[in-house]
């Protein structure tokens, strides 16, 4: 009887102290931030089948550990054939799953856009509809590496029937809040 105890007991105190790491979290997240990047991007047009590269500006604000808003400015004003240029105004929300170093997100912005016609003949706005998607790496806790960021735009108000303008963009962020 007092081996039995005497194990017993042993055995409880390998659990309890088997048990200990329990206290720590199981999981942990960079909780809400904000980052600001630049990327630089080319683009499509669907206008002339002109390639435009230009500067893009962007804002994460990262609400959830998943979720967050996205808005971007793109300025595709060079390798522009008799002056077509684009620039966008896009926000929209983001869904990100972190892995490791890895962020794969989806993102749905939506907004405004200006195209300037060859030769200044005329200057339109429309509305955009952007669906896209990339992968940030993360350095380390203030820097990311946008790897690749692609959107298939929708412009179904434009004047000669729906654009479909598509792009990749690559750059960096750094996280300011």
């Amino acid at each position: 009887m007092i081996k039995r105890l005497t194990l017993l007991f042993f055995v409880i105190i390998a659990m309890g102290r088997a048990t200990f790491g329990q206290a720590l979290p199981t999981a942990t997240g960079p909780g809400p931030y904000t980052s600001v990047g630049v990327t630089g991007s080319f683009y499509n047009s669907d206008y002339g089948k002109t390639t435009l590269v230009g500067p893009t500006v962007f804002v994460d604000a990262h609400i959830t550990r998943r979720w967050g808003l996205e808005a971007e400015a793109r300025f595709l004003r060079y390798r522009q054939q008799a002056g077509l240029k684009q620039d966008e105004y896009l926000v929209g929300p983001r869904y990100a799953i972190r892995y490791s170093h890895w962020v794969p997100y989806v993102k749905m912005p939506v907004g405004l856009a200006k195209m300037t016609f060859p030769y200044n003949y005329a200057v339109g706005h429309y509305f955009v509809l952007a669906p896209g998607g990339g992968f940030d790496y993360w350095l380390n806790d203030k820097v990311r590496l946008r790897v690749v960021d692609v959107e298939y735009q929708l412009w179904p108000q434009f004047t000669f029937g729906t654009l479909h303008p598509y792009g990749a963009s690559a750059g960096v962020s750094f996280r300011v809040w």
